[in-house]
């Protein structure tokens, strides 16, 4: 690459979360080279942007250690058909999004043989698995890091690293559109509403919806009221019907084809998995409830790898309670229905939270987008120069 010609960039983004951050870098990095190719494994949001998707993103997403184990033969396959072909292609720099498994021996294979490589979303180090920084040495150039706190960590072990901000703080406006999505949705405006966010993934389905649904049925008892809307991604939809039929058969529950921000903008309280849509939730400003369930087998690795008392990424950053967790056996739909109602009961705690939200969005909000491929660009202009 010459001048401000176009780079040439390889990307591997997993899951649908990772889609999303990806597409929203691509299109900062568009911006600056309209006329950008790039290539790898990505989903439907990095395809709207142009992207050649040689894989997608769905052959990333597995949960937990015990899913990964099963499925690690195909994906070592994927990923050395995927570095082969890089390394006969040498695009200007790779960017992984998210995946760590994945991303960082890729990383490492294409570093060593000259490739430049960027690493965005800071894997949870400060949380649990600390021990990764040393391996993030090896694989990356330069990290990209969405929460303030991160660069130091990395300036530690000497490693490049920019706080970009998180771009979903960019995406969601600062006063969510509650009315409008309700309208919208087909939602009453004066019905309490409940967002039910499961997870994304097969496993955190069949894992964690059970017992949202379950604490639905609870909710709707005692809440008759009560309105109910569960974004479900389209490809998990035959999956989730005959757990919706199961175990909250009455319960007036609207499923929805995606649309979780308009769920999220919609509701009074979200009833949510842990992962990166907890974020999401509190750039709408909405209380939550957190909650997890894997295998026994993965809960228990993670339990000996954690760090941190907080789980959420909303009390991650606030470094405080501040909204309700449940994990594995604590995740009962007794106690998560009871969690909801506490919320509805006092609005006085619904303020509070909201107000400690706003000030996280402003925190967030960096333009995420052209600080990172300002940050891309600065990579490739040393690469030329070395």
């Amino acid at each position: 690459m010459s001048g401000s010609a176009a780079p040439k960039v390889a990307m591997v983004a997993g899951e649908v979360s990772g889609d999303l951050l990806a597409g929203l870098l691509m299109g900062g990095l568009k911006a600056r080279w309209p006329e950008l190719n790039a290539m790898g494994i990505g989903g439907p949001r990095m395809a709207a942007q142009g992207f050649e998707a040689w894989w997608p993103c769905e052959k990333l997403s597995v949960f937990g250690f015990v899913d990964a184990l099963r499925h690690y033969r195909e994906l070592s396959g994927i990923r050395r058909q995927l570095g082969d072909r890089l390394l006969a292609q040498r695009p200007d720099v790779f960017i992984g999004v998210d995946a760590p498994d994945f991303n960082f021996g890729l990383e490492a294979r294409l570093k060593a043989q000259g490739i430049k490589t960027v690493h965005f979303v800071s894997p949870s180090i400060w949380a649990w698995r600390g021990k990764r920084i040393n391996k993030i040495a090896q694989s990356t150039d330069h990290m990209l890091c969405m929460f303030p706190f991160e660069p130091e960590l990395y300036a530690a072990k000497n490693i490049p690293a920019t706080y970009v901000g998180h771009p979903l703080a960019d995406a969601i406006p600062m006063e969510p559109p509650c009315e409008a999505s309700r309208q919208s949705l087909g939602l009453p405006q004066d019905a309490p509403v409940l967002a039910v966010l499961p997870g994304s993934r097969r496993s955190e389905i069949q894992h964690i919806a059970p017992a949202f649904l379950q604490a639905v049925t609870e909710l709707s008892h005692q809440r008759p009221d009560m309105r109910f809307v569960m974004p479900v991604v389209p490809s998990l939809r035959d999956m989730v019907l005959p757990l919706v039929a199961q175990y909250a058969p009455h319960a007036n529950i609207h499923l929805l084809e995606g649309r979780s921000h308009e769920a999220l903008a919609a509701c009074d309280v979200t009833l949510i998995a842990s992962g990166t849509a907890t974020l999401e939730a509190a750039l709408f400003k909405r209380p939550m409830v957190i909650a997890y369930r894997v295998s026994g087998l993965s809960w228990q690795l993670m339990k000996r790898l954690g760090y941190l008392p907080w789980v959420g990424l909303p009390n991650i950053l606030l470094k405080d309670f501040v909204v309700p967790e449940r994990l594995q056996d604590a995740a009962t739909p007794k106690q998560l229905a009871a969690d909801v109602l506490d919320w509805l009961d006092h609005p006085a705690k619904v303020l509070a939270v909201r107000q400690r939200f706003i000030e996280l969005h402003h925190t967030l909000r960096r333009d995420t987008a052209r600080c990172a491929s300002e940050a891309i660009a600065q990579i490739l202009e040393d690469g030329r120069r070395a």
